[in-house]
């Protein structure tokens, strides 16, 4: 899938999808200790900066595996870890992923993950040759369902009380989108899908 020994940069219009650094760790921070973003995590909200630090080596070590690839989401002004977007459970003989994203709290409502998302999806089909990506959402998650939906993910499922996430019980939706679908629709990386 990926021979390198980094992930590759995947620029869109206003962010870029990128290798995640060190110094980002303050970033994994604060997107993943908030309370809100986590909420619809798979893991509750991290407590400290050296669970950051662990996260941090934790995806690289999936990296090299090649099990989980996971981009920071950069904004292109400053280059500013914002959020990450993820195809986990790669497997490549069926050709299909799980997509996973999160933005931080602050740059809610703004199109970035939809940015994101479309560029990740463009290289997903076009470069990794994926037949098919999977999403599981927790219900309750209008903006990604939203986002999700707007990208042509279509609903397959519903599995209820799939998770126990920080002591709470969550359902999941599934959705999946084809790449005869994407293809269908055609958007560029840069394209305004906002």
């Amino acid at each position: 899938m990926i021979d390198s020994d980094k992930l590759p940069t995947i620029p869109a219009n206003r962010v870029v999808l990128r290798w995640l650094e060190n110094d980002d760790v303050e970033s994994l921070f604060s997107i993943f200790s908030h309370r809100e973003v986590a909420r619809y995590w798979s893991s509750p909200p991290l407590p400290s900066l050296a669970h950051a630090k662990e996260l941090l080596t934790e995806i690289r070590d999936c990296f090299e595996k090649k099990s989980l690839f996971q981009w920071g989401v950069a904004r292109a002004d400053n280059n500013l870890i914002v959020g990450t977007c993820t195809l986990a459970s790669l497997d490549p003989s069926n050709r299909r992923a799980e997509v996973g994203f999160a933005l931080g709290h602050a740059h809610w409502g703004q199109g970035y993950i939809t940015e994101a998302l479309t560029a990740l999806f463009h290289f997903a089909f076009n470069e990794l040759n994926l037949h098919r990506i999977e999403a599981d959402v927790d219900p309750r998650n209008a903006a990604s369902i939203k986002a999700l939906e707007r990208l042509g993910f279509q609903r397959e499922g519903h599995l209820r009380e799939r998770w126990i996430v920080n002591g709470e019980i969550q359902d999941a939706l599934y959705y999946g989108l084809l790449a005869r679908e994407w293809v269908k629709r055609s958007p560029k990386p840069g394209d305004n899908t906002r």
